[in-house]
């Protein structure tokens, strides 16, 4: 059995990354879901919460804050003490012992700043690369929106991660709409082509209305459409 980590993060915030993230968790076994930082803890739903009512599957929210914002602000603002993000791959690398698959999700964007220091979760990936073990495969999965834009922004996170040395292992669109326009239609084969990286799923708008059964029913179906 092939163990795993996955990393998901987006090209913005709001492109469907948690559901994604739940969507992702729904077709594995043996699986939990971490959190690292959470912003907004006053006036929004935490993403494992979200993860938890759709999935149904173990959850970790490590650091929690008070608004919805990066995670560096948001703690200046409130005069938190946040961890380096060293800290959290040495947290991330032992539960892979423990579970066959942890899937990681990110606060924003890949290279919003997760501490003090400066550390992305571009930075979490590159160490992450380095630390676990040779048994445990890293996979990055990049959530996007469908219409106007996505491509310039796609590519950019894609360019970043290449420039680390790290490849995307896939493209989820977070939100497809009923009624695809133009746009949404040519993303839809433009995304794997400009950015030479595998669209895995196209997870209907509105998938993070559905309860539990529905959604775990229709996740493989979204990936496996892809």
């Amino acid at each position: 059995m092939t163990r795993r980590l996955i990393v998901v993060t987006g090209t913005n915030t709001d492109v469907g990354k948690t559901v994604a993230t739940a969507a992702l968790a729904a077709t594995h076994d043996d699986v939990l879901v971490v959190k690292p930082v959470q912003t907004g803890i006053l006036t929004d739903t935490r993403d494992t919460d979200t993860v938890r009512r759709l999935a149904g599957v173990a959850t970790q929210e490590w650091t929690s804050l008070d608004e919805p914002l990066a995670p560096d602000t948001a703690a200046r603002r409130q005069g938190a003490t946040i961890p380096r993000v060293q800290e959290y791959v040495d947290r991330l690398v032992p539960l892979t012992s423990q579970h066959a698959t942890v899937i990681v999700e990110g606060a924003g964007g890949l290279l919003v700043r997760l501490d003090a220091e400066g550390g992305t979760l571009l930075d979490l990936a590159d160490l992450l690369a380095g630390a676990l073990p040779v048994d445990v495969r890293l996979e990055i999965v990049l959530v996007c929106s469908a219409g106007l834009g996505t491509l310039n922004h796609t590519e950019l996170t894609v360019g970043a991660l290449r420039a680390r040395g790290l490849d995307a292992h896939g493209l989820v669109i977070g939100a497809w709409p009923a009624a695809p326009g133009l746009a949404e239609t040519c993303n839809l084969e433009d995304l794997p082509r400009v950015t030479g990286v595998p669209l895995l799923a196209s997870l209907p708008a509105g998938a993070g209305a559905l309860d539990r059964a529905e959604f775990r029913a229709a996740a493989p179906r979204w990936f496996r459409s892809a």
